[in-house]
C-alpha cells in the first residue's frame, strides 16, 4: 500500500492506466470461469489475463523509474504513448477473446491483418520507449540513488528492449511455437508448449528483467559486483531458452 500511495503522485497517468489493467485482469479471470469460449483449444480469456497483468506491471514499473529522471515534456509524451499503444492492444486482445477469435497472427481477413499490424507497431513503439529511457538513465547523473540500483535499472531496461524485439521472431513465424503449429501439450495457463520450441519463454524472462534485477539489487544484493553478476546470469538464462526455442526444443518437456 505504501508503494501505491507513493506511485500515484509520481505519474498519475500511468498509475491509473496500470490500475485499470489490473482491474481488467480481474474481470477476465471472472469471465474465464463463467464462459466456455476457447481459442486454439485453450480458454480464450487466459491471454487477456496475462496481457493485462503484464501491461499493468510494466506501466507501474516505468512510472516508478520515470520519477527518478528530470521531469519534462518528453516523459509526458512517452507516458501518453504507452497508454495509447498498450491501451489499444489490451482492448483488441480482450475484444477478440470475447468473439473466440485470434488477435495475434490473424491474417484471415484484411481487417484482422491490419489490426494485427497495428498491434505490432504499438508494441514496437513501446519497446523503443524503453530504449530511450535506458539512454536517459545512462546520461543522467543520479547521485541520490545507489550505483548498483541505477545499473540494475539500466540493464533491466536494455534487456526489456532486446527481448521485446523477439516478438518479431514470432511474428515472422506467424506462430508462438517453432517446429509445429500452436496448441498441443502446453503448460497450464502460461500455454507454453511442452513439445516444441516456444520463444515466449525467453520473451517473458528477458522482459521481466525490468522488475527482477532492480528488486533483487535494491533489496537483496546491495552491491554493484553482485548486481552485474546476477545480470550476466539472467541474460545467459534468457539467451539459453531463446536458443533452445529456436532449435525447436521445449522449455519443459512433456
Amino acid at each position: 500500500m505504501e508503494f501505491i500511495h507513493e506511485l500515484k503522485p509520481k505519474n498519475e497517468l500511468l498509475f491509473i492506466f496500470g490500475l485499470g489493467n489490473f482491474m481488467l485482469a480481474g474481470l477476465f479471470v471472472v469471465l474465464s470461469q463463467i464462459t466456455s469460449i476457447e481459442v486454439s483449444g485453450t480458454n480464450a480469456w487466459f491471454k487477456p489475463i496475462k496481457f493485462a497483468l503484464s501491461i499493468g506491471t510494466f506501466s507501474w514499473t516505468i512510472a516508478w523509474f520515470m520519477s527518478y529522471l528530470p521531469q519534462d515534456k518528453g516523459l509526458q509524451i512517452m507516458s501518453w504513448l504507452i497508454v495509447v499503444m498498450l491501451g489499444f492492444e489490451i482492448i483488441y486482445i480482450g475484444f477478440q477473446a470475447g468473439r473466440g477469435q485470434l488477435s495475434h497472427y490473424n491474417l484471415s481477413t484484411p481487417i484482422y491483418g491490419g489490426l494485427y499490424a497495428l498491434m505490432a507497431i504499438a508494441a514496437t513503439v513501446v519497446s523503443f520507449i524503453t530504449l530511450v529511457l535506458a539512454i536517459r538513465f545512462f546520461q543522467t547523473p543520479l547521485p541520490e540513488l545507489p550505483d548498483y540500483y541505477v545499473w540494475s535499472i539500466r540493464i533491466g531496461l536494455l534487456l526489456f528492449f532486446i527481448f521485446s524485439l523477439e516478438g518479431f521472431v514470432m511474428g515472422a513465424n506467424l506462430s508462438h511455437t517453432i517446429g509445429a503449429s500452436s496448441g498441443g501439450n502446453v503448460i497450464p495457463f502460461l500455454n507454453w508448449s511442452r513439445e516444441y520450441g516456444d520463444p515466449r519463454v525467453a520473451h517473458f524472462i528477458g522482459m521481466h528483467a525490468l522488475q527482477v534485477l532492480p528488486i533483487a539489487s535494491y533489496y537483496i544484493l546491495k552491491d554493484i559486483r553482485l548486481t552485474f553478476g546476477l545480470a550476466i546470469i539472467y541474460t545467459l538464462l534468457a539467451a539459453y531458452v531463446l536458443i533452445q526455442a529456436l532449435y525447436g526444443q521445449p522449455f519443459l518437456k512433456s
